[in-house]
């Protein structure tokens, strides 16, 4: 590239027909603050991306490879051959990161390089105004520019080298000008990687900081675009796909947020095909939508294993050559390459205006009453970065805008802001490499690596000091009829019913075995699961008439804990004797009073322990009713039910009865496990064990089903035997699959290492705490809430109703959440329970944040 002087010189062409005038050039210097936001703080929230003109990010398999002259040849194409319907063209040049400033300033090239062109291409009523601004550089770049050095070494200058050119053409009549826009967000003076100046010069720049600088640069001429302007934006990298940014950071994934559609510039030299494959490859495994490939001429046909590409004439060796006659002969690929890319663009805008209607028109979504989403409130997703959905909107013109995913996609996710670049890449990179290593195999008596070391995982962390085995499925409602079946077995055996033979496979009668469960409880949608809780929207006729459900089981109410005014209280069912109780058996100054197992010699254990027993003894006298064969709870959270938390003393009484009694103890944690609640898992804080426990949604990260069913050796030994029959015959194609057991081995050792999960304290065992306790306070005094439960990575609330407000069919929290969608939060309710979920990792500066918006909108909230 040129010498920055270069910028400042008048073009040594010269015509009659044009006059060129240099409007102003100032420089000023001031030193910047650029230092990384306190850990405790979250990056901010990054800006919405304007869609009402094309924004194409330009990438490179490889440095040197004419990144920069791409960049200049679509500024010529849409500045020098503007649109027929555009009365004038803008286009947006944006450098986020250059070295070896100010020797190479690629925004100085373009610049020089389109005035040379636009000095050839001449038309009388032409006029274009081009200038070039470079916003913060590093101590020793700012001195070679300026010529004198300045205080505060080692951090960046707000540089503001600014130059502005203007092209006339002799009969321009003072019309509406093009414009070229030519931006450097920040220049280091070494040519070196950009992480490698950014250490040896100083001025380093983190990643958030980056993205929010790049962000308002991209709303560069968004108020002209989708009129009578046509603008354009491209944006730069430096480097190949996978340079470092200023922080170290892999390009590809620094800019990964904005997902901005991408031209591959590929290497047409020779050994450039493996360079340019895998270019392609790493921008694809990242969510790029990689629109061209475009390669310069070698004479290698390095072209033809590639996907379709625009191929450019070699480039001329010779630094006195000033370029005019290749990018003449290249003007037909630019023109080429732009109408590629705007028919690209218009596209994706037309896709997202249809989606909507069609999806209402072929879909038929879960837990959706379809006459309620007209399509003007359908959420269109374009991608997801972290935490956050990528959503199109519409005010006016169309934009992309973030939305932190409050109800965690159905309590699946785990990644978070600070660390998404990294795991959720590594998921996909992860799952990508054991789909094409394995594909799908077939497990029963087979091994394979990842459903070895996913099981080995599972018995060591969530299973241990109680499983030995792991059975594999596909979900959590499979999970539970997994763990039905083995309880049963359990129980029909240690109690006589079924004897150790095969005669239970006869069509012999037995007694009916049902489950011991609580009110409010969910344990997943198919037949089996729903027989197994009690009556609920979930569970009526209208979800299952060709059953008859029954419910087929005991189901207690349970006593609830929550905050309310600030103090955390219980309410405890009827039938629970409550006079010879104190006040200090039902309140509690703190959470950790709840879950102190010093609680076990209280008398309400007594009560508890009395009014489980009674509903025990008085149930199996009862003819017809069968044994209780299985308990099977979600511990100490119902999710589905209305985030519901059960007193960890009851739930621990409760299942001490069970043990008494020989009945298999089954822990739902679908929902609760894998720190979701705080610990890794729910038993943790329960502080007992059961004999079979499912797990699923957070166990893979979220990007992938699957589901296991852990169980004691007891459990298994009943299964066991010389006939194939008594074996646990249950099971489906994709069991143990391979990409959902790698999924589940990163995931699980992600949030349980302390270098990635800053979360994590008492040694490893427990998270901090993500729920900011003055804001929750607040929150629980509020006159709308009537209850808040605050644990782990759940914040719920209940709203004050009555009648058909409340529930599971309640309309009664839409105004709310539809404000809240608005302020860049998107979560569903659980009818007039409204919650919101982050990751293990998520910091609690987002969580506070999370609810200082919840806390304004429900100051606001007038109920629909």
């Amino acid at each position: 590239m040129l010498p920055l002087s270069s910028l400042f010189s008048s073009s040594s062409s010269s015509s009659s027909s044009y006059r060129c005038f240099i409007l102003r050039l100032q420089l000023h210097l001031r030193r910047s603050i650029s230092s990384s936001p306190p850990p405790s703080q979250s990056p901010p929230p990054l800006p919405d991306l304007p869609l009402s003109h094309p924004i194409y990010t330009i990438w490179a398999s490889n440095t040197g490879l004419g990144k920069t002259l791409v960049s200049t040849g679509l500024a010529a194409a849409t500045l020098l051959s503007p649109s027929p319907s555009s009365e004038s063209a803008k286009f947006v040049y944006i450098k986020p990161v250059q070295t070896g400033f100010p020797s190479d300033s690629d925004s100085a090239f373009v610049l020089r390089k389109f005035c040379q062109l636009a000095l050839r291409r001449r038309r009388p009523s032409f006029a274009v105004s081009a200038s070039n601004h470079v916003l913060q550089a590093s101590a020793s770049a700012s001195e070679a520019v300026i010529g004198y050095g300045s205080e505060g070494e080692g951090e960046l200058r707000d540089l503001g080298a600014y130059e502005e050119r203007r092209l006339l053409g002799e009969e321009w009549a003072g019309g509406a000008a093009s414009e070229l826009i030519c931006k450097t967000m920040y220049a280091w003076r070494e040519a070196i990687s950009p992480h490698l100046a950014a250490e040896k010069e100083g001025g380093a720049v983190p990643d958030n900081v980056l993205l929010e600088v790049l962000g308002r640069c991209l709303g560069t001429g968004s108020e002209d675009g989708g009129g009578k302007v046509d603008v354009w934006t491209v944006v730069e990298t430096a480097g190949g796909v996978a340079s470092p940014g200023p922080s170290g950071t892999l390009q590809c994934d620094l800019y990964r947020p904005f997902r901005l559609p991408a031209i591959l510039v590929g290497d047409g030299r020779l050994g450039g095909i493996s360079g340019t494959v895998s270019a392609y490859e790493s921008l694809k495994l990242r969510g790029y939508d990689v629109v061209a490939i475009v390669i310069e001429d070698h004479g290698l046909v390095n072209e033809v294993p590639l996907l379709p590409v625009l191929v450019l004439p070699p480039v001329p060796q010779d630094p006195s050559d000033n370029l005019m006659e290749w990018f003449d002969k290249s003007e037909a690929v630019f023109s080429f390459l732009k109408e590629i890319m705007l028919l690209v663009h218009s596209e994706r805008l037309q896709r997202f205006h249809d989606m909507p209607k069609r999806a209402g028109d072929i879909f038929w979504w879960p837990f959706t009453q379809h006459k309620l989403v007209p399509k003007e409130i359908v959420t269109v997703i374009d991608s997801r970065c972290g935490e956050n959905f990528s959503v199109h909107k519409v005010c006016d013109k169309d934009f992309i805008t973030q939305q932190f995913d409050a109800c965690a996609s159905w309590w699946t996710q785990g990644p978070d802001a600070t660390l998404q670049q990294w795991f959720q890449i590594e998921l996909a990179r992860d799952v990508g490499y054991a789909a094409a290593r394995f594909g799908h195999v077939m497990f029963p008596e087979n091994v394979y690596e990842p459903a070895l070391e996913c099981a080995e995982l599972l018995l060591e962390g969530v299973g241990k000091g109680w499983a030995s085995r792991t059975f594999f499925s596909d979900n959590g409602s499979t999970a539970i009829e997994v763990a039905l079946k083995m309880a049963f077995r359990k129980f029909s055996l240690d109690h006589g019913i079924v004897l150790d033979s095969t005669e239970a496979n006869t069509t012999a009668k037995f007694p009916e075995v049902k489950v011991l469960a609580l009110k409010g409880s969910y344990h997943g949608d198919t037949l089996g699961a729903m027989e197994a809780q009690a009556p609920s929207s979930y569970t009526g006729f209208l979800q299952q008439p060709c059953t008859r459900y029954t419910g087929r089981g005991l189901f207690l109410d349970p006593p609830t804990t929550f905050m309310r005014d600030g103090i955390w209280k219980l309410s405890l069912p009827k039938g629970v004797q409550s006079e010879k109780l104190k006040q200090e058996d039902l309140t509690f100054q703190s959470r950790g009073e709840i879950f102190s197992k010093d609680r076990d010699c209280s008398s309400l254990a007594g009560s508890y322990s009395s009014f489980i027993s009674q509903q025990l003894s008085a149930h199996s006298g009862l003819t017809g009713f069968g044994h209780i064969g299985a308990l099977i709870i979600e511990p100490v959270v119902l999710g589905s039910g209305g985030m519901l938390m059960i007193d960890p003393l009851f739930q621990r009484v409760l299942v001490n009865e069970c043990r008494s009694r020989k009945i298999p103890v089954i822990f739902d944690e679908v929902f609760t496990g894998f720190w979701r609640l705080g610990a890794e898992s729910a038993s943790e804080l329960l502080c007992c064990q059961p004999d079979i426990a499912c797990f699923a949604k957070l166990m893979t990260g979220g990007i992938i089903p699957l589901a296991a069913t852990l169980a004691t050796d007891a459990i298994f030994n009943v299964f066991t035997g010389d006939s194939k029959l008594k074996a646990l015959l249950h099971g489906h194609s994709y069991t143990a699959h391979a990409m959902g057991c790698t999924a589940a081995t990163k995931s699980i050792k992600w949030f349980k290492d302390p270098q990635r999960n800053s979360n994590l304290v008492s040694e490893g065992r427990l998270l901090r705490e993500l729920w900011d306790a003055e804001l929750v306070c607040q929150i629980s005094s509020h006159p709308s809430v009537q209850r808040v439960v605050a644990l782990g990575t759940l914040f719920a609330l209940e709203l004050q109703a009555e009648g058909s407000n409340a529930g599971y069919g309640s309309l009664y929290a839409r105004s709310l959440l539809q404000k809240l969608r608005e302020d860049g939060v998107y979560t569903r309710p659980l009818g007039n329970v409204i919650y919101l979920m982050c990751g293990p990792c998520t910091s609690p500066e987002t969580c506070r944040q999370l609810l200082i918006k919840l806390l304004r909108r429900l100051d606001e909230f007038k109920p629909s």
